[in-house]
C-alpha cells in the first residue's frame, strides 16, 4: 500500500500547467506537425519526381 500513498503524494506535489500554459503547448505541438507535414510532403514529391525519373530513363 506504500506504492499507491507514493503515487497520490507525487501527484499532490505536482505542479500542473495553467490554462494559458496549455493552450501555448497545444499551439507549439500544432506548429511542429503543420512544419514536419509540409517537410515530409516536399520531401515526397523530390523522391517520386526522381524516381520516375529513373523508371523512365530505363522504359
Amino acid at each position: 500500500m506504500r506504492f499507491i500513498k507514493d503515487v497520490f503524494g507525487l501527484l499532490r506535489d505536482t505542479t500542473w500547467p495553467t490554462r494559458k500554459e496549455r493552450w501555448t503547448d497545444f499551439l507549439s505541438v500544432m506548429e511542429y506537425t503543420a512544419f514536419f507535414v509540409v517537410l515530409i510532403y516536399i520531401f515526397d514529391k523530390v523522391v517520386a519526381s526522381g524516381l520516375f525519373r529513373i523508371i523512365n530513363m530505363f522504359s
